[in-house]
């Protein structure tokens, strides 16, 4: 097991890709903190989540923008497994509209989550990891959109470039520490933020139709390179992006 005594944090980790990487991480011996944001079915879902792990984990409500959540998160992480050794920051949000009508609130909203949420997250972790010493690694679940536009989306493209630049930034800075940053992008995944898509056949159809592979991502899929990156065979590996899109990138910026 690749993780074996690791503990990781993952955010956003009650349903779609976070909850993906949570069990695989967990099938590879990490103990995981799931987090999600507390509220409605939100709470049944991580409590599931945490259920189904092949280790001991535990829940992590909080709300990743605010720093006193994050901070209070991750205190109760040291008080219930004494270190932290991996962060995945995979929560995230959207909202579709002209860029002529999107609105401070829904700006503020989307670049909240998304981006100061990776943020806040990632520097706590990582203070805590400069405690323990020994290095860490931090993950971001980045998206194609650090790097391919998105015509109605301009705040979520905004919040994953910021991401993009924000991982390389930290990956320079925290080498000589001995910890690892990366982020993964996921392309068109069959996840609940897309199941307008996938419950549309014309707009699945003209998905599909973009993607060399053929089809939709699965969550496995991204978890699969996240076990690579959170592990020790990624001790070389910093300041990358590794897209897991079915050859999606290479189709729309072929020309």
């Amino acid at each position: 097991m690749r993780l074996n005594g690791k503990v990781a944090l993952v955010t956003g980790a009650n349903s779609g890709i976070g909850q993906a990487i949570a069990k695989r991480f967990a099938e590879e011996g990490a103990h995981v903190a799931v987090n999600y944001l507390a509220g409605g079915s939100r709470d049944e879902a991580a409590k599931e989540t945490v259920g189904s792990l092949a280790t001991e984990g535990m829940g992590a409500p909080a709300d990743v923008s605010k720093r006193a959540d994050v901070e209070s998160m991750v205190n109760s992480i040291l008080q219930k497994f004494g270190r932290i050794d991996i962060v995945v920051n995979n929560a995230g949000v959207e909202v579709k509209k002209p860029f002529v009508d999107i609105t401070d609130e829904d700006w503020q909203f989307v670049l909240g989550v998304n981006l100061t949420g990776a943020f806040v997250v990632a520097q706590t972790v990582v203070r805590q990891l400069l405690k323990q010493g020994g290095g860490g690694k931090v993950i971001n679940i980045s998206s194609v959109h650090e790097d391919v536009p998105f015509p109605g989306y301009a705040p979520y493209c905004t919040s994953k470039g910021g991401m993009r630049m924000l991982m390389r930034n930290m990956a320079l800075e925290l080498a000589p520490s001995g910890i690892n940053v990366n982020n993964i992008a996921p392309g068109a995944i069959a996840t609940p933020i897309n199941q307008a898509v996938l419950n549309d056949p014309v707009a699945a159809a003209n998905a599909i139709s973009e993607i060399p592979w053929g089809r939709f991502g699965k969550p496995e899929d991204v978890a699969a390179v996240a076990v690579f990156l959170a592990s020790d065979e990624a001790g070389y590996v910093t300041g990358s992006t590794y897209y897991v899109d079915g050859g999606l990138v290479q189709q729309v910026t072929k020309y």
